[in-house]
Formats: structure tokens, sequence, C-alpha cells
């Protein structure tokens, strides 16, 4: 990812953080959940080896494919899944727009004499990007606001282990939304 070092590293951070306890909350929930679960947690190490500062470590020229396929297949296998559960749509938007910031790094044809040049990106197609934006803003919001503390009467009884934490999930989703957030503002 093109941009400064700090928040790279950060956004790094974040996404093998929520990877991580993604890949924890598969060993409990249903079937449905492990899977959503799954593919998240794909998606979390997924984002934060894209997120990686190309000033720290140039990825070599055929990683970009190597993402666009990995994501691509991620995104089939969202849809597939999305007869069932209508929250692996949301798995393959994200998915998609992994495939988008993967192709719109690859320097144009031109550009290869340009390399040396510090911020020189390939960049987007604007709207798309910013039609991805506007998406991933109204499911940050939306995800922020079923975080949102409600009345005491509906806690659940009982200890619950880490992985089936519905909060936890929330607050994962949450984080990657704002991740992809950061990642597609970069593009």
């Amino acid at each position: 990812m093109h941009g400064p070092v700090v928040p790279g590293w950060l956004l790094v951070a974040l996404c093998a953080a929520t990877g991580s306890y993604c890949l924890l909350r598969m060993r409990s929930g249903s079937p449905t959940a492990r899977s959503a679960a799954g593919g998240e947690a794909v998606m979390g190490f997924g984002m934060a080896a894209m997120a990686v500062p190309a000033a720290f470590l140039a990825p070599p020229p055929w990683i970009l494919g190597a993402y666009a396929v990995v994501f691509g297949g991620a995104a089939l296998r969202a849809l597939w899944l999305a007869r069932g559960a209508a929250h692996h749509l949301h798995h393959a938007v994200g998915s998609l727009a992994m495939v988008y910031m993967a192709l719109a790094m690859v320097p144009a044809a031109g550009d290869a004499a340009h390399t040396g040049h510090t911020g020189h990106t390939a960049g987007g197609v604007p709207a798309l990007t910013g039609a991805l934006l506007l998406y991933f803003a109204a499911y940050v919001l939306s995800t922020g606001v079923r975080l949102l503390p409600v009345a005491a009467g509906g806690a659940p009884s009982g200890a619950v282990s880490w992985g089936a934490r519905p909060e936890l999930a929330l607050a994962c989703r949450l984080s990657m939304g704002i991740a992809m957030l950061a990642m597609l503002i970069a593009v």
C-alpha cells in the first residue's frame, strides 16, 4: 500500500488482529457462523498483507495479480454462499473491492520509467472508488449503531466463550470496514 508508513503498520496490526480473532470464532457457533468467520479471517489476513507499506517492503510485480486471484475466488465463494445467508453478499462486495484495489495498484505500462518517483500510483476509477467508499461508510455506520448499548433486560445470562461473543464479531466487522475505508482512500 502506498502512503505513510506508521498508519500502514497500524492498519496491518488491526487487520491481522481481526483475522486472528475470526480464526478463534471458527471454533464455536453454527456451521453458518463458522463459515462467515472463515471468510472474515481470509479478508482480515488479506487486508493485512495488502496494507504492508510499500516503503518498507516493495511487493514483487506478481503479487498484485495473486491478490486479485485470491480475492476473486473469495468473491465467487461468497456469492455462492449468499444463496443461504445474505451476510455473504457483504463478503462478496468486500472481496471484489480488494480485487479492485489490487488491480488499481498495478502500474500502467508507461509508468515503468517512473517507478523511482515516490507517491506515484496507478490509481483507480474515481466513480467506482466513490461508490465503494459510500458503501463501506454506510456499512461502518450501521455496524457501529448495532454496537450501541441497549437496555439491560435482554442481556444473556451465563458465561459465553470468547469465540461466540456477538459484540466482538460486530467489533471485528466494524474494524475491517474502517480498514477498508482507509485502504480505499489510499487508492
